[in-house]
């Protein structure tokens, strides 16, 4: 008896702030999908102010791995890629077609290409890097990873603790790079059409600056101030090294400094910086097929997309 043949997943990726969840939800509207997130921040609960997770009228469709672990939970890909499978899985079985989006790259990649079987976590490693960033600062890992394993420091922002520990510990504890765990860990369990959502430079950055002044607006640094107080968050967890509640964190425990506006701009500008990295990563993918949101066709190229995929000929059903 044959394998079973690989089930198809339509991966809508970009960077943040493009209209990825606006073209999810479009194609949820006249199509039977199943929406996965595949954003990193989005994944943990507590956390609706500072990011773009599905609220409102966006949660006209359910959307799995939304909200699905504690602030202080750690997360990791293939965490992810083992949650997104049960979720694919379970789309196939009921007639629904995955519809994965989120702008994590090593999500996607992973989706697409599988994982090796990286060592778990080395928790005396972790402690002894974490101990060394409180003395020495985040960037100063950044610089230690620079020398140990430079392809890995290259893809990190240097303020991004979370993957800075870990891509040190998998370093010293095997003595080869994060990056050689990627891939290579059972290509072909999914069908994937990458489908990329992309914005020239200008719009991308005026869509960020108008998101960063809607979370302050609603609350961001009262919702940092919760998470840190009452809740009583490690401001070093996962969720608080996230863009935007770093900053945050960082401009309350100095006092503020300069305002609100100082506060925003450095959440602005440190989201450009990410957006940019992750366009250039996800240019990079040379089989996906790329839609610019504010084309007027852009909905019905995806449906066509969709249809393509689950092997529809002519309208499909809504």
């Amino acid at each position: 008896m044959g394998e079973a043949p690989p089930l198809p997943v339509l991966a809508l990726f970009g960077p943040t702030a493009c209209g990825k969840t606006d073209l999810a939800l479009a194609l949820a509207d006249r199509r039977r999908v199943h929406l996965i997130n595949g954003d990193a921040v989005q994944v943990y609960r507590d956390l609706a102010a500072g990011t773009a997770r599905p609220q409102g009228s966006e949660m006209r469709h359910p959307w799995a791995l939304v909200d699905w672990l504690e602030p202080d939970d750690p997360v990791d890909v293939g965490r992810w890629l083992a949650a997104a499978g049960a979720e694919i899985r379970w789309a196939a079985g009921a007639g629904r077609l995955p519809v994965v989006t989120g702008g994590s790259g090593l999500y996607f990649r992973a989706l697409v290409e599988g994982l090796s079987a990286a060592p778990g976590r080395q928790e005396a490693l972790r402690r002894r890097f974490r101990r060394l960033a409180e003395r020495r600062g985040v960037a100063f890992l950044h610089r230690v990873l620079t020398r140990l394993d430079p392809p890995a420091a290259r893809r990190l922002a240097a303020a991004d603790l979370p993957r800075l520990l870990r891509a040190l510990e998998v370093r010293v504890a095997t003595g080869r790079s994060l990056l050689s765990f990627h891939g290579g860990g059972g290509p072909g369990s999914y069908r994937v059409l990458e489908v990329g959502v992309g914005l020239p430079r200008g719009e991308m950055d005026a869509r960020i600056g108008r998101r960063v002044e809607r979370f302050l607006a609603r609350g961001l640094v009262a919702e940092v101030q919760w998470l840190l107080g009452p809740r009583r968050l490690d401001p070093c967890c996962n969720a608080l090294r996230a863009i935007g509640y770093r900053e945050c964190v960082d401009w309350l425990r100095r006092g503020r400094p300069g305002g609100r506006d100082t506060l925003r701009r450095r959440i602005e500008r440190n989201t450009r910086r990410l957006a940019r990295r992750q366009l250039t990563w996800f240019r990079a993918r040379r089989r996906a097929l790329w839609i610019d949101p504010r084309w007027s066709g852009a909905v019905d190229r995806l449906v066509e997309l969709y249809d393509r995929l689950a092997g529809i000929e002519g309208p499909g059903p809504a």
